[in-house]
């Protein structure tokens, strides 16, 4: 499945970019680890453009069966920390201006040193980017790295992935910007959430407060060179499963390897096996994170 968001209006303006600051000494290794051991010791089975993409190695009995609890419902408990729920959750209502946006929010509501906004897809509200037990714990160790990094982590609930959508994750990003003081705001959606993402790349004013953007089992955008946010060069990783039977890994490659070829910042990991959910479960947030906050050169 392919799209083009060209119709989608440009936003309404705001303050302008500042210059990424995440901490003194900010670095590719700019996140402190956490349960790196459980999280981050994928194997890389295979790898090319000088490793800007790697297939990991996937395997659902290992993976979901051996890691969870309950599979797909209750992680085993040495792959959460939760004491992070207890000490910096909140579910608010924001007033974005004429608009209001429930979230979850993990992390400070002002001064921040970065910002992690996560788009469900369809049939999701902002408890699926903030439940601590299923995706193998995934979303717990986001929230602790964004917490015990000095950041704020954000899991909105998104009604429609059109263009009202949008405006929605727009008004969210000024306003992370606005509060942190010009931290970066990183974007990151999975599966149709992507509608939203690729929605945003063609807000310019959108564009001048990100730092950069994930994309997880999404849809492609084929116009996407035409955007704001590929003018400015903003780096984008993309993570898929090779079986995804909602939105095809391949489509997903092909416009990952335009973008390598012109030079682009980019990363793509491939899970082997993995079907549609299995980015969601599997994406390394530090590596991510980290890469996005400060892109290597191929």
């Amino acid at each position: 499945m392919r799209m083009s968001t060209a119709h989608l209006p440009v936003l309404a303006a705001i303050a302008a970019f500042l210059p990424l600051t995440v901490a003194a000494g900010a670095s590719a290794e700019a996140l402190k680890p956490f349960k790196d051991d459980l999280f981050s010791s994928q194997t890389v089975i295979e790898s090319h453009d000088n490793g800007a993409f790697q297939t990991i190695d996937y395997q659902e009995m290992r993976d979901i069966n051996s890691r969870d609890q309950i599979p797909e419902k209750r992680v085993k408990p040495a792959y959460i920390a939760t004491g992070v729920r207890w000490k910096a959750q909140e579910d608010e209502t924001l007033p974005l201006g004429d608009r209001k946006l429930d979230v979850t929010r993990i992390g400070r509501e002002s001064g921040q040193a970065f910002t992690v906004i996560f788009i469900h897809g369809r049939g999701g509200d902002r408890r699926l980017g903030s439940n601590d037990y299923t995706f193998g714990g995934n979303f717990n160790r986001l929230k602790n790295l964004a917490y015990n990094n000095g950041g704020t982590y954000y899991a909105p609930s998104v009604k429609s992935f059109d263009s009202d959508g949008v405006a929605n994750i727009a008004a969210l990003i000024r306003y992370s910007y606005e509060q942190s003081g010009g931290k970066p705001v990183i974007l990151t959606c999975a599966s149709m959430g992507s509608f939203v993402c690729w929605g945003i790349t063609r807000d310019a004013e959108s564009v001048k407060r990100l730092k950069g953007m994930a994309i997880l089992s999404g849809v492609t955008d084929p116009d996407f060179v035409k955007s704001a946010f590929y003018k400015a060069k903003l780096p984008v990783w993309f993570t898929h499963g090779s079986k995804d039977p909602v939105y095809a890994a391949a489509d997903q490659e092909a416009l990952f390897e335009k973008l390598y070829k012109a030079h682009y910042p980019t990363r793509f990991t491939l899970f082997a096996t993995g079907n549609h959910g299995t980015p969601v479960r599997m994406t390394d947030w530090r590596k991510v994170l980290n890469w996005i906050i400060d892109p290597q050169p191929s």
